[in-house]
């Protein structure tokens, strides 16, 4: 299996000296983020992030379903990763490799697990049909930083899909088409963001948001899933080296101001977008009518 090209030793030495000095190759304070992209496709439910030279595209699909026997009033939710051969010659189509297998779980973990969205918001008529939601996230690009510009644009994509409104008249079902009635929103009940802190010399030096040879230069990782609201999903170690649990805690503790960043970042992208689509104000009028 093809593995990435591995820093020098005169490389690492070189980061590894200006670490001690806390200084970074790209020159940015140790907890601060590289420049962060976040843009919509023109249909709902497609995101665009970019972190640094790292790029992600996410988009949402819905269909109706029967849901599971054992959750007969839930909706069903799924989340796919793929890590294309054309974001890093170590990536193999149609082979999943272990990063794609560590990303896949602190997804499932972090977005599903935590129910962020309500699935019982995805029922339709119970134990018959329900909506069934897919998230596809394509890695284009890959410079390090890939689990938080995953669960960005994963969490970026969800607010931004609108799903077909419906109605049940007579124990039939009637899905409308966003010509008939406005799709409406998901349900989604928190917003968890993924934090990856790197750490070097056991813990006596520590990033936020590691290029790939600061990764590839690191003892390990912590990965802090959290909310805005302080709530945390989420704490996981890789890699070597001990760490104190002190060090855990400071993780736990810079992952919720980068958290609550992350998401004002978000948010000034969804109204920008909103701004976008709602040219001239014709969607409040058209709202107003409606309600009319």
């Amino acid at each position: 299996m093809p593995r990435e090209t591995e820093p020098s030793f005169n490389e690492r030495a070189f980061l590894l000296q200006a670490l001690q000095d806390n200084l970074r190759l790209d020159g940015r304070p140790l907890d601060a983020y590289r420049h962060l992209d976040i843009s919509f496709g023109d249909d709902y439910g497609v995101a665009d992030v970019r972190l640094g030279k790292t790029r992600v595209l996410t988009r949402i699909s819905a269909s109706i379903a029967a849901p599971r026997p054992d959750r007969k009033f839930d909706g069903i939710f799924t989340i796919t990763t793929e890590l294309s051969p054309l974001a890093s010659p170590a990536f193999e189509s149609g082979r999943q490799s272990d990063l794609e297998t560590h990303l896949s779980r602190i997804l499932e973990t972090s977005l599903r697990r935590s129910q962020a969205l309500s699935t019982e918001s995805l029922c339709l008529v119970a134990g018959q049909k329900v909506w069934s939601l897919r998230a596809d996230v394509h890695v284009l690009d890959y410079d390090g930083g890939l689990v938080d510009a995953c669960c960005l644009s994963t969490l970026a994509a969800l607010r931004h899909f609108r799903i077909a409104d419906t109605s049940i008249t007579g124990g039939e079902l009637t899905v409308y088409t966003p010509l008939e009635r406005d799709p409406v929103p998901l349900a989604l009940l928190h917003h968890p963001l993924c934090v990856t802190l790197n750490f070097f010399e056991s813990g006596e030096k520590w990033l936020v948001d590691a290029t790939l040879m600061e990764q590839q230069c690191s003892q390990g990782e912590i990965v802090v899933a959290a909310n805005p609201q302080g709530e945390v999903c989420l704490v996981q170690k890789g890699g070597g080296g001990q760490v104190d649990a002190l060090l855990v805690l400071r993780c736990v503790e810079v992952a919720m101001v980068k958290v609550r960043e992350l998401d004002k970042v978000m948010d000034g992208a969804l109204e920008g977008d909103a701004k976008r689509r709602d040219k001239g104000g014709m969607s409040r009028e058209l709202r107003a009518e409606n309600e009319r």
